[in-house]
């Protein structure tokens, strides 16, 4: 077999061509008006992306319900958009896809992790609460199976919608915690009808999912499905589930499947450690090296598997990049916070740069002197996430005016993004008061 290069495109099964081996991951922009429409500010932002040589964008979490956004700003497509809603996904489309780069939209539900703010009663697969302080998140209600028969057929819709208005793909997102992955999970589902107990019943709610929206957009348009290698947690969803369930997936027609792994209780993907010691799992280690944190589980799915994979979580360098599609880890490098300041990052790997920035090295909400607050875990968590909110900030900077600054402060940029939040839900509260 051939050595492949970044700069090779990718045949995928559906027939689609993707044309180099970078992708954008998705990150969360909100950047949405209160009722989840898109803005000048996305199309913005993905116009710059697209100048910046990925041969694939992933956009944020698209939400099916707007009860349960993952966080104030998401873009909202419940049912069919109606005219000012379809010239706004084809304006964001339009921008997003210039210089032949792919556009894939990220369809997803919060479940459980949808912020009290948006919701103090979300609904998920059980009533298992998320085990993380401070109170962000309200307990959940189990879902109906009316319920979810309805949110299988939204997220069709809602792919549809892409498809129609411009968009090149779309993703399911069944990992980091949210509703799918809530299903799949039987530390979080506990259900005892025909979507909890065995893995065949968990991943009924994907696969049905999966099924729908191949009807709803046809045999030649990509879809993807963003799973979890592992939740790394104790009894969850470990990495033999996933094997079986890619097996699955390759099955019902899955033109790439993103290998991730982690929940917001162990955020593995952002290379955070979590509340409680990580579930090992037992996975053989390759010579990759030790940055990128899933592709050992994804070359154990390689063996197994023919669907084209994807890998996203910590590359940094070439070398890194290089070796994971020389062993056959991965068919697609994905970059996330890097293209938050670097935004051309892939175009500089394909011209040979050695490697991108790591930003989240010099991130932290705490000066040095005050590092040994973490050992409570309520600091622990809000230091972690205050991280996170500083990558926000940038994004809201290139959708607003175009620009990143990398001197920017974490505790401002937190303040920031918390205050915009508060402010956004405010607005919707007021839009639909009567």
């Amino acid at each position: 077999m051939a050595m492949q290069e970044l700069s090779d495109p990718l045949v995928l099964p559906c027939g689609a061509i993707l044309p180099n081996r970078i992708a954008k991951g998705a990150m969360t922009e909100g950047l949405a008006t209160p009722d989840g429409r898109p803005t000048p500010e996305l199309e913005r932002l993905y116009g710059i992306w697209a100048d910046g040589g990925a041969g694939m964008l992933l956009t944020g979490n698209i939400i099916v319900d707007r009860d349960h956004l993952e966080r104030p700003g998401n873009v909202v497509i419940e049912r069919e958009p109606d005219a000012d809603m379809a010239s706004r996904l084809a304006s964001w489309a339009k921008a997003g896809t210039r210089n032949g780069t792919h556009l894939w939209a990220q369809i997803s539900h919060g479940g459980r992790q949808t912020p009290k703010l948006v919701n103090p009663a979300p609904k998920s697969s059980s009533d298992v609460p998320l085990a993380l302080p401070g109170g962000q998140f309200g307990k959940p209600v189990p879902l109906t199976t009316s319920e979810i028969a309805d949110l299988a057929k939204r997220w069709a819709v809602a792919a549809k919608a892409c498809k129609d208005a411009g968009f090149t793909g779309v993703q399911v997102h069944a990992a980091h915690g949210y509703l799918v992955s809530q299903f799949l999970s039987p530390r979080v589902n506990l259900r005892t009808d025909g979507y909890g107990g065995t893995l065949e019943n968990r991943a009924r709610f994907l696969l049905e999912i999966v099924a729908a929206t191949r009807e709803a957009v046809g045999p030649d348009f990509p879809i993807s499905v963003k799973l979890n290698s592992a939740d790394f947690q104790k009894g969850g969803f470990d990495f033999q589930d996933s094997l079986q369930v890619v097996q699955w997936l390759e099955a019902a027609s899955v033109d790439l499947i993103e290998i991730s792994g982690g929940t917001y209780e162990q955020p593995k993907l952002m290379g955070i450690e979590g509340m409680e010691e990580e579930e090992q799992q037992n996975v053989a280690p390759s010579t990759a090296a030790r940055e990128a944190y899933f592709v050992d589980f994804a070359k154990a799915m390689q063996d197994a598997v023919s669907v084209p994979l994807m890998v996203t979580g910590g590359f940094r360098t070439r070398a890194a990049m290089e070796q994971a599609l020389e062993i056959g880890a991965a068919d697609v490098i994905g970059l996330g916070r890097p293209m938050c300041v670097q935004t051309d990052a892939p175009a500089r790997l394909l011209k040979g740069a050695q490697e991108v920035p790591r930003y989240e090295d010099d991130l932290d909400l705490l000066p040095g002197w005050l590092g040994f607050l973490k050992r409570f875990q309520m600091v622990k968590a809000v230091s972690g996430f205050a991280g996170i909110y500083w990558f926000y900030q940038q994004l809201w900077l290139l959708g607003h005016e175009g620009r990143t600054d990398d001197q920017f402060s974490v505790m401002k940029a937190f303040r920031l993004v918390e205050a915009r939040n508060k402010r956004i839900m405010k607005e919707r509260a007021a839009a639909n008061s009567p």
